[in-house]
């Protein structure tokens, strides 16, 4: 159990090189808990990278990310424990449904019993999969895909959401139900959302992290880049574009 003093997330000189290419380089952020903190830059500035190095399915050539306290390089099962990880184009079974698919990953993470049957069903409701319950995921448009990932990242009801484009391929009434979901959800978790859509920013976040080139060029509160969309996107341009 960590303390309510502990941030949730934090990434401290965050750096990852390949060779002499930087994808990432000293970036240092936290967030509390019940924060929804969007993470945002241009195609390769290194957002993807970030949130693989923070949920450790990448390490970091330096630094340390931490999650709720647990360094995610050293103790890596107590930090992955508390996070719910959708990357963006996750990889899902594609012959499995979704019913064995959330049931394969409950078990996965330790779930049985009445826990599993009580999560997989919230998770269900909560993620409008009744539809497509026992439909193969190889024949699911991308949308409900894109549902069946976020399911399995609150399956286990994690502390911690990493979530990389999760309103790609939603249509309009699904994305407005994956905000309102996501907002509920932060009011007793810790979101780091990556999006490429400025209006899901300002409907969503108090805080913007921005990257560009592999560094962190601005933190602060989303108003704070702009009030609205279309000034969010000239001051986003403005940081952005050299």
């Amino acid at each position: 159990m960590t303390s309510e003093s502990t941030a949730m997330i934090s990434a401290e000189g965050l750096s990852k090189f390949y060779g002499p290419f930087v994808a990432v380089r000293n970036v240092s952020f936290e967030v509390p808990q019940g924060e929804i903190a969007a993470f945002l830059g241009p195609n390769g500035a290194g957002k993807s990278t970030t949130m693989k190095l923070i949920t450790g399915f990448l390490a970091p050539t330096e630094g340390t990310a931490r999650i709720g306290g647990f360094d995610v390089g050293r103790q890596r099962s107590q930090a992955s424990e508390l996070i719910g990880y959708l990357p963006e184009n996750g990889p899902l079974y594609p012959e499995m449904t979704p019913k064995s698919f959330l049931k394969y990953m409950g078990l996965v993470r330790g779930m049985s019993g009445s826990r599993l049957r009580d999560r997989t069903e919230f998770v269900t409701e909560k993620c409008s999969l009744r539809s497509v319950w026992s439909k193969p995921i190889s024949k699911l448009s991308k949308g409900y895909r894109q549902r069946v990932g976020m399911a399995q990242a609150l399956l286990h009801d994690p502390q911690v959401l990493i979530l990389d484009e999760p309103t790609s391929g939603l249509d309009p009434n699904q994305t407005h139900d994956a905000r309102e979901l996501i907002r509920s959800l932060a009011e007793s978790k810790t979101v780091l959302l990556s999006t490429h859509i400025l209006s899901e920013v300002q409907a969503m976040c108090s805080r913007v992290l921005l990257v560009n080139d592999g560094r962190v060029i601005f933190d602060g509160p989303t108003a704070d880049l702009g009030d609205a969309p279309a000034a969010m996107e000239t001051r986003f341009r403005e940081l952005t574009v050299s």
